[in-house]
């Protein structure tokens, strides 16, 4: 299946999310390596019915950014979702048997994107998305101490420069409010999740104007990580 570069819709990173009238939770799956099903539910807290499609893809992270590929390895069910005014539904999630043993016992990583819809186009070849909602959906690593272990780095890239997390660690990195140092100058990044860093793989994002005026320099960041605080640098990287 051909992969796609997956870019920004309506990403959720609380224990809730509300956008429209729809409410998913919980809006972070995480399979133990055992586990073989999950749900999640959709709430319709509005007065009208909505429509809706459901579609599961292997997520992984090339050239610093995410990519989304069709798979059969978990599969959503109903694909195609009508919610009664205030009314909720759950949508099943199932892994494909034998799809752990293929991975070797390594993290999985996937994104259920859900797309509301106007009445009538989930039957339709060309729909027209009025939102998207995308919940990531993690089968955690057999090995039970698996972490993140992440090393930041700076470089320039056609003329604009950029900030890497390079996860070198077998669990994600849930990269969530990010502040980093130049000189004496504090700048945040992100108040909320930045983004993240899949094992193996590196995440990487344009930095603000006002750090760049000041590069090429050493970044002190101020992370939080898996929901817990971290401190780091920054080098700037000789590629």
């Amino acid at each position: 299946a051909a992969a796609l570069a997956f870019g920004v819709v309506a990403g959720i990173a609380a224990n809730s999310a509300y956008a429209a009238n729809l409410q998913i939770s919980p809006v972070s799956i995480s399979f133990q390596p055992g586990q073989n099903a999950a749900g999640i539910q959709l709430q319709n807290n509005g007065d009208t019915p909505i429509y809706g499609q459901v579609r599961v893809y292997a997520w992984d992270q090339k050239d610093g950014a995410d990519v989304l590929t069709s798979t059969t390895n978990l599969v959503a069910s109903p694909p195609v979702i009508e919610i009664a005014a205030n009314s909720a539904q759950t949508i099943r999630l199932v892994r494909r048997a034998g799809a752990a043993a293929a991975n070797g016992g390594a993290e999985q990583t996937y994104r259920i994107l859900i797309d509301e819809l106007p009445r009538g186009d989930s039957q339709q070849g060309n729909v027209a998305i009025r939102l998207q909602y995308s919940v990531p959906a993690f089968v955690l690593p057999a090995d039970t101490q698996a972490a993140p272990s992440l090393e930041w780095s700076t470089f320039q890239r056609a003329g604009a420069w950029h900030l890497r997390a390079n996860n070198s660690g077998a669990l994600h990195a849930q990269i969530g409010a990010t502040t980093v140092r130049l000189g004496t100058q504090n700048i945040e990044l992100s108040k909320g999740l930045l983004g993240y860093a899949l094992p193996g793989r590196s995440r990487e994002w344009q930095l603000p104007a006002e750090v760049a005026k000041g590069m090429p320099a050493p970044l002190a960041i101020q992370a939080t990580v898996n929901a817990r605080a971290q401190s780091a640098s920054a080098a700037v990287a000789r590629d």
